[in-house]
């Protein structure tokens, strides 16, 4: 077994985010893996900047190693349950309780003490829990989607298949054990005001419990670049005419189906707009090979086949260079909870187009930094499209005021400043509550 070394000086935090492919180097795209492990991998390294040492704990399945190294001060720790293959995160929460034992004794094992933990997702906050009850730890939860906001999602816009959301999602259990994380845990951490709501208003959490901390971005890597520079890219990609990106896995929700719909409205109006699907991971499961399939057959129906390109994986260093190189960059999911990819691509300098069903939509400003349209209307997606590839002031506006907005509010720097800020006020006002229970009465004797 490799030594944890708990004999660092520096506080030390648990992060814990159980489903999916979480790596040093995470497969994007694969099952279950996307913008939450970018999202806890990369507050990992912030708060290793800021002085703390990290863990980020989770599943291990097929042949991963138990250790993975991400940085000086991070490292993802992986604990076995469930058996040796890849298990959906609908269902993940059966096999928690074994997670739970094994990750405890091999805390206890290597005498690791934690500040805190923040558990992300709602299987991990249903395994950190239990940690954080045995350690008598301060555990954060961070929910990144909810089961009852998704659920009533679908089920309006899809009555007929409802009784098949239930199996295929595990509702019920899911909304049950949110519920309960949601009133046991210390804070929780909504990324978006609809989500703060919820938390307080449908889930009865309580209000001085829940607060909103945004996901971040990595500033290092996602910027504008020179006009010269961009067409440089575009010609290293083959970009060619007004190119249209959409980047992220291959689910459902992501309404890839709808942007190509939105596209037939495009195609005529732009004659050299070219639609770039860069979607997946580099290893397609069998559900995502059906989504794929049900994709390039809309395409051929719509006979669009010359003017879509399935561009698949696009590796994490190329990444910002693909969001450059696009006219414009459409989110069209039709249920996210944030939509970190919008993000990326505003702070790259590339106008966005988002759908109004994700969490984001709430924090721009239509016509300054990004315009937004409904997710089910292919009509309103691709007359939006259009005006930003017919109006090039509109075009240049976006791109300027969007790049600056994801500066100012979703740098991954802030964010890990914001959390600790909340860890720090908390302990400091239960001390203080502990020492004015401590003081002897003073009645005048």
């Amino acid at each position: 077994m490799h030594r944890l070394n708990p004999e660092s000086a520096l506080p030390r935090i648990g992060m814990v985010s159980t489903h999916g492919y979480v790596a040093a180097e995470p497969p994007l795209g694969a099952a279950d893996t996307g913008g939450q492990v970018v999202y806890v991998l990369e507050l990992s390294k912030k708060l290793a900047q800021l002085g703390f040492e990290v863990d980020i704990w989770t599943r291990r399945f097929e042949d991963q190693p138990e250790i993975d190294v991400v940085s000086d001060r991070v490292r993802v720790v992986r604990v076995p349950c469930g058996g040796p293959n890849f298990l959906g995160k609908e269902y993940l929460v059966r096999h928690l309780p074994e997670w739970s034992e094994h990750a405890l004794r091999l805390i206890k094992r290597h005498r690791l003490r934690y500040q805190f933990f923040n558990s992300h997702y709602w299987d991990a906050g249903v395994a950190t829990r239990r940690l954080a009850e045995a350690l008598d730890v301060p555990h954060v939860h961070t929910p990144h989607s909810l089961g009852l906001w998704k659920k009533q999602l679908m089920e309006r816009d899809f009555p007929d298949d409802a009784a098949r959301f239930e199996e295929k999602y595990n509702f019920t259990e899911r909304i049950d054990e949110e519920r309960q994380l949601y009133a046991q845990c210390d804070e929780v951490i909504a990324t978006t005001p609809p989500q703060l709501d919820m938390i307080v208003g449908d889930y009865g959490a309580l209000p001085e419990h829940v607060h909103m901390v945004p996901p971040g971005y990595d500033d290092n890597r996602f910027y504008p670049v020179s006009a010269a520079s961009r067409e440089t890219l575009r010609r290293r990609l083959g970009f060619e005419g007004h190119v249209v990106l959409a980047i992220g896995r291959l689910a459902r929700n992501k309404g890839y189906d709808l942007l190509i719909d939105a596209f037939s409205v495009v195609a005529p109006r732009i004659p050299d707009a070219h639609l770039h699907l860069a979607v997946g991971g580099t290893r397609l499961n069998a559900a995502e090979k059906e989504i794929l399939a049900d994709l390039k057959r809309r395409v051929r129906r719509h006979k669009l086949g010359s003017r879509v390109t399935f561009g698949g994986f696009v590796s994490d260093k190329d990444l910002a260079n693909y969001y450059r190189a696009a006219d414009v960059f459409v989110l069209s999911s039709r249920y996210e909870p944030f939509g970190m990819t919008a993000i990326e691509a505003m702070a790259c300098g590339t106008p966005t187009v988002v759908t109004t069903h994700g969490g984001l939509y709430r924090a721009l400003t239509f016509g300054r930094h990004a315009l937004y349209a409904d997710s089910f209307d292919k009509l309103d997606l691709g007359i939006s499209i259009v005006k930003v590839l017919k109006h090039p002031r509109l075009s240049t506006r976006l791109a300027r005021m969007g790049a600056h907005k994801a500066r100012s509010l979703f740098t991954w720097t802030g964010i890990a400043q914001q959390l600790v800020s909340l860890i720090e006020e908390r302990a400091t006002a239960l001390a203080f509550t502990d020492n004015e229970w401590d003081e002897p009465w003073n009645d005048g004797d």
